[in-house]
């Protein structure tokens, strides 16, 4: 089976589906991080190189009510303590990537956590983990229009390629996004995700909630991602 090189996952539902099991609406983040922990397993037993998730927009952590912001917090903060202690991010050689605002929004205790994780894995090769936390892909597509202009001030005869705006992109080090999976049953997009880096993605849309996205479901869209023969225009 051709596999994507590059997956990227918006895990939607969480909410809705602890509603479902008649919780408070912010319980299902804690069902949403084993999820998310089992796809980047199987990601690796796939020898998927590159896995993006969606971890919280930008407008997840300044319009939700604080008690529910703060419990995700605490949902992130043992995520990545489990990272940091997961045997099988050596054993995969996995280099964790932190992309978003999350050093201005997250609390210090959480931002440490994080950093070691980041710094941990560094120097590995064989898999890339990116993390999008505090994210909003208008505001890194602003930034980096921002970064451009002032390049073209200094520098007047710069030539803006499509080089040049991913070289100013916060996902400057990875490659375009092959598959973009959205769990939820909501086929819309949202805050701009990635936008300049899924232009030719293929869109993989399921009603199912994203704490029920099974490995087998996972394997399935990467399955109607090799079926399909990708034309490009031509």
């Amino acid at each position: 089976m051709r596999l994507p090189k590059h997956v990227a996952i918006i895990p939607d539902g969480n909410r809705r589906w602890a509603r479902k099991q008649n919780l408070r609406a912010f319980f299902g983040h804690d069902a949403g991080a084993e999820t998310s922990e089992g796809i980047l397993k199987s990601a690796l037993e796939l020898k998927i190189p590159y896995l993006t998730m969606w971890g919280s927009s930008l407008g997840n952590i300044k319009k939700r009510p604080a008690v529910e912001v703060k419990y995700l917090y605490s949902v992130f903060e043992n995520h990545f303590k489990r990272l940091l202690k997961d045997s099988t991010v050596d054993d995969y050689q996995v280099r964790v990537h932190v992309l978003g605002r999350w050093s201005e929004f997250f609390p210090e205790r959480l931002k440490k956590i994080i950093r070691e994780v980041v710094d941990k894995t560094a120097s590995y090769k064989r898999h890339h983990l990116t993390l999008l936390m505090a994210y909003d892909g208008l505001d890194e597509m602003k930034e980096a229009i921002q970064n451009i202009t002032k390049q073209k001030i200094q520098n007047p005869s710069l030539k803006i390629t499509d080089q040049t705006v991913k070289n100013n992109l916060w996902t400057k080090d990875l490659p375009p996004v092959d598959l973009v999976i959205r769990t939820g049953g909501a086929p819309h997009w949202s805050s701009g995700f990635l936008m300049w880096d899924v232009a030719d993605a293929k869109l993989f849309f399921t009603e199912t909630l994203w704490p029920d996205f099974s490995v087998k479901e996972f394997k399935s869209a990467l399955e109607s991602y090799g079926q399909e023969k990708r034309r490009f225009g031509k």
